[in-house]
């Protein structure tokens, strides 16, 4: 295994310069501001600005709406994103699950118009998965697609559909044949969220973010836009769901985060740099900085070693290990600092600008962010150590009673 460090050529610390220099261009203030009252991980102007240049999605083909971009520019573009802070791409990725799925599954006449919308920034795809009823059990979806001619009539609701509100496209899991078992009578549909029919309802969550529940009353759908065939929409669906949940991770040379949680340890990074920086201004009862405090000094360098842990630990274990360290960390360091540790964005003396305190809000939906823990853990069992489909203590006896 190679420790060493990627060695930029000259043609890619240019296009970091350019690159680094035109994000400070287009994340003005506004921005954050926007993102902080909406919660929409979207902001049309970033989206259509990256978009014009093929670096919404710059490792696309220059003729899908790329930039041609090497393994190693994508990178650079990933990082000088982060170094942004730029939650307004939340979006950016969601779009990306399904794309190579309507790549692959849809008549290309039909498909590539609209992935090269995407790839401008003009168009946006959410998930439909999730349902009322169904939880974590997507396979189980109730929402019905009828097919009458070259027409699908669609009925039912989805719900924690984030950024329906915002989205041009949600991928659909439909239940296109009640009788069959549920992961072979489940057809994809790629539903245009303008449609006749479509009411979406706001949800507003604890850490800012906005989700929504989607109704569909007798939605109208052209056949053309079926993702794959009729009641094979679980093999569609595997493409998506295996790249949110990192099975089979693919590393891409070093240059991928290890961890699926890395995005969730790095908002814990944001509060510990500003928690340093707090400790080097701020003193304690006899006058000495904290920063030279024993106390203080342990609680960054626990928080520290628990950041690392979340960052180093691989693929889905990473997922489950991230959650973990931030809700921990983002209360002990809200502790730490005490009442100033309350105070949110854009109020006088919150440290770094609220950081502390979105920290230990948004930690505590990180347990079902992208599915739940339980749903991670169930993965890891499965798909990493190859341990059998837990068996529900009782289950057998309970559904012998249930048939009596």
């Amino acid at each position: 295994m190679d420790f060493g460090l990627v060695e930029l050529s000259a043609e890619d610390r240019a296009l970091q310069s350019e690159i680094r220099a035109f994000l400070a261009e287009i994340f003005t203030p506004d921005v954050f501001q926007h993102e902080h009252e909406t919660g929409s991980g979207f902001n049309p102007k970033v989206y259509e600005a990256l978009g014009a240049r093929g670096w919404l999605y710059p490792e696309l083909p220059v003729e899908q709406g790329g930039a041609g971009f090497t393994p190693v520019q994508k990178r650079i573009m990933e990082l000088e994103l982060i170094r942004q802070d730029a939650r307004v791409m939340m979006m950016q990725g969601t779009s990306s699950l399904p794309m190579a799925a309507v790549r692959k599954y849809m008549d290309p006449a039909v498909a590539d118009p609209i992935l090269k919308e995407c790839a401008a920034g003009r168009a946006v795809m959410c998930l439909g998965y999730s349902e009322p009823d169904g939880g974590s059990d997507i396979a189980n979806a109730k929402v019905r697609a009828v097919q009458d001619g070259d027409m699908w009539t669609i009925n039912g609701s989805k719900m924690w559909t984030t950024g329906a509100h915002i989205s041009t496209y949600t991928f659909l899991i439909t239940r296109t044949d009640p009788e069959a078992p549920k992961h072979k009578g489940i057809t994809m549909i790629l539903v245009p969220l303008k449609s006749e029919g479509v009411t979406i309802q706001a949800i507003r969550t604890f850490s800012g973010e906005r989700t929504n529940i989607v109704y569909y009353e007798d939605v109208q759908v052209h056949d053309s836009m079926r993702v794959g065939g009729v009641n094979n929409g679980w093999t569609v669906l595997h493409g998506p769901l295996d790249e949110e949940h990192s099975i089979g991770l693919d590393m891409n040379g070093g240059l991928t985060d290890v961890s699926v949680g890395t995005g969730m340890c790095r908002v814990l990074g944001a509060s510990m740099n500003e928690v340093a920086s707090w400790a080097h201004k701020a003193t304690g009862s006899k006058g000495q900085l904290l920063a030279d405090d024993i106390r203080v000094r342990e609680s960054l360098g626990a928080a520290m070693v628990d950041y690392e842990a979340g960052i180093s630990t691989p693929g889905p274990m990473g997922r489950v290990k991230a959650s973990d360290v931030l809700v921990k960390n983002a209360a002990a360091l809200q502790d730490l600092v005490g009442t100033v540790g309350l105070l949110p964005m854009n109020t006088e003396g919150s440290i770094g600008n609220g950081d502390i305190e979105y920290a230990h809000r948004f930690a505590q939906g990180t347990a079902t962010y992208g599915g739940t823990v339980e749903v991670f853990r169930t993965i890891i069992a499965q798909h990493v150590l190859g341990l059998p489909k837990a068996q529900l203590p009782g289950a057998k006896v309970f559904l012998a009673g249930k048939k009596k």
